[in-house]
């Protein structure tokens, strides 16, 4: 027998193998499929019957939030608590509850934290789940992967949730997709959610396939040609993976138009998502006097903004010190924003020694955790609002900063271009820039204005920013809700 005729042989035989071993696998498979069922099955079940059983006991329908940084003081936690006061108005019957991984703190000084930063007192107590487990959602436990890491880790932070509590309905008000399918096929729950920032977007893919650096995409992948097809790759994949997660939501509200394009095209449910503005303490700010600040002798810049690395705190002060080498006398630059962690503290110290390095330590204040009271304070004396997020989701800070009569400079991208810094009647409202010359130049030019024609901008902003108002949300947002809410068996 020749060699080809061996190895034709040889081929055939373990074809025949294969072909064999294709109906086990094949049994095996399904048998492994059928036990998967039966297992979802069987929890469902059971988390259920703890559900009913509560019910039965309790007599009310239950809603629950999972927000695991709920104390944290953010644009994301006035949403929060403006949603559950507008539904505890509306539906008496009721019980809220909201998932959170805040543990050094009781419910009612959660509560007070609410009262003290955002103004807002809820009609009623809620129930607050405490989950020990919030550290797999922190982004510094996973140096790399860190979107992979984030989503894996809020799926077990989810099981936390529902094994604790099995609501009958659960919003996820933070951006947590991954634990939609958890509750929605595990818990039996109707799900909806309130889309802040997507996860992934297109935006974060192009920039990785354009090789630009950005804060979440460092220089190391970006000058690497075979890291950033292999980031373009595993983008691709998460965002898929995040798109069916998503797609899970029975309901389905973001926060601007920016994200409306950018959640249409990953989760694909139309039908299902409407665009429904934050709530924005416009009414707040409205009693800070609009006057001609021509006799000011120091005009001070505001930022409002956590300090997380996508605000660009440092984009701010470098622009500032552009400005200052060209304008040294009677100008001033406030940095307001609340820490969420130690990583947060370690931010404002590395920006401190930014001030010190370029020489401007005595022209920047930080003002951290700040109370409402001081926060309004400051926007009252300030002249310039001052925004520099790059595709900022929404921009709370910024509607902030038009309400009080500041004149705002954004930047050219996200929420502020295409729904805050627009025409006004036809009136300019503000300014947007997207770098360290045009923010610098920007500020200049501001400062440049007469004293009248600011104040002409600064009443158009003001204007402008009441379809961004606290009742506007309420209104949207109980319109959104009330399809979800009318599924209850009260």
């Amino acid at each position: 027998m020749s060699a080809h005729d061996e190895l034709v042989l040889c081929l055939c035989e373990l074809i025949r193998l294969l072909w064999m071993l294709l109906l086990p696998l094949a049994f095996l498979c399904v048998l492994l499929l059928a036990v998967l069922i039966l297992l979802v099955l069987a929890i469902r079940f059971w988390l259920q019957s703890i559900r009913n059983a509560r019910r039965a006991r309790d007599g009310h329908p239950n809603v629950a939030f999972f927000h695991p940084y709920c104390n944290a003081g953010g644009g994301g936690e006035r949403v929060l608590w403006c949603a559950i006061r507008a539904l505890q108005n509306r539906y008496a019957d009721i019980n809220f509850v909201v998932y959170t991984g805040d543990l050094g703190v009781t419910g009612q000084q959660i509560l007070e934290g609410a009262r003290r930063r955002f103004n807002i007192v809820l009609p009623r107590p809620v129930q607050f789940v405490f989950l020990r487990h919030r550290l797999l959602v922190e982004p510094g436990l996973f140096p790399h992967f860190t979107l992979l890491g984030q989503s894996v880790g809020s799926i077990i932070l989810g099981w936390e949730a529902l094994t604790e509590f099995v609501p009958d309905i659960y919003i996820d008000s933070m951006g947590y997709a991954f634990t939609l399918p958890l509750f929605r096929y595990l818990g039996g729950c109707s799900v909806g959610s309130y889309v802040h920032y997507p996860t992934i977007s297109t935006d974060m893919l192009s920039v990785v396939r354009e090789r630009n650096p950005r804060f979440n995409n460092p220089d190391f992948i970006s000058n690497n040609l075979f890291l950033s097809a292999f980031k373009v790759v595993y983008y691709c994949l998460f965002a898929l993976l995040y798109g069916m997660a998503g797609s899970c939501s029975d309901l389905i509200m973001v926060n601007s138009s920016w994200t409306l394009n950018h959640v249409l095209s990953l989760w694909r449910s139309p039908n299902r998502t409407s665009v429904v503005y934050p709530p924005c303490d416009v009414s707040a700010f409205l009693d800070i006097p609009l006057e001609d600040d021509g006799d000011k002798k120091c005009h001070s810049i505001v930022s409002i903004g956590q300090f997380r690395p996508e605000k660009d705190h440092r984009l701010q002060i470098r622009a500032f010190k552009k400005v200052l080498d060209r304008r040294r006398e009677g100008l001033k630059l406030v940095l307001i924003g609340g820490c969420r962690n130690q990583e947060d503290e370690d931010r404002v110290l590395m920006l401190r020694g930014l001030c010190q390095e370029l020489g401007v330590v005595d022209r920047v204040e930080f003002k951290l955790n700040v109370p409402f009271n001081e926060l309004k304070k400051e926007l009252g004396e300030a002249t310039i609002g001052l925004h520099t997020m790059w595709n900022e989701h929404f921009g709370i800070g910024v509607v902030e900063c038009m309400a009080a009569g500041k004149v705002i400079l954004a930047h050219k991208s996200g929420g502020p271009k295409l729904d805050i810094v627009i025409p006004f009647e036809g009136g300019q409202t503000g300014f947007l820039a997207d770098d360290e010359d045009s923010y610098a130049a920007a500020i200049e030019q501001i400062l440049s204005l007469s004293p009248a024609t600011r104040l002409q901008i600064r009443q158009n902003a003001r204007q402008s920013v009441a379809r961004f108002s606290e009742q506007e949300f309420e209104a949207c947002f109980l319109a959104a809700m009330e399809p979800l809410l009318g599924t209850l068996e009260r």
